[in-house]
């Protein structure tokens, strides 16, 4: 069972510990990105940062989506919206303004 209590602490600890790759293919949307199974977060915790991303972000619209986005310091988190256990990339952009 995921724990989807939101939780900074924990969610710093998880996104401190991990190398966030640019987004080179994107240079018109900055933001970076970690891939499960290629992050050292075990399967639990990457599931545990989707749920607590989709259950508490904010809904905004960017383009055609509409996605939740997690603001925690000077970042904002999303994914694309597959069910949490096929999702493979959680993704992370600076933002404009600090939300949490």
């Amino acid at each position: 069972m995921v724990d989807n209590e939101l939780n900074y602490d924990k969610l710093r600890s998880m996104i401190a510990c991990c190398q966030w790759t640019f987004a080179k293919t994107m240079p018109w949307c900055p933001h970076e990105y970690i891939v499960r199974g290629n992050c050292p977060l075990t399967t639990d915790e990457f599931d545990c940062f989707v749920h607590m991303q989709r259950e508490h972000g904010v809904k905004e619209h960017w383009g055609k989506y509409y996605h939740p986005y997690l603001y925690i310091d000077n970042y904002k988190y999303w994914t694309m919206g597959a069910p949490v256990e096929e999702t493979r990339v959680i993704n992370r952009a600076k933002a404009d303004v600090k939300k949490r």
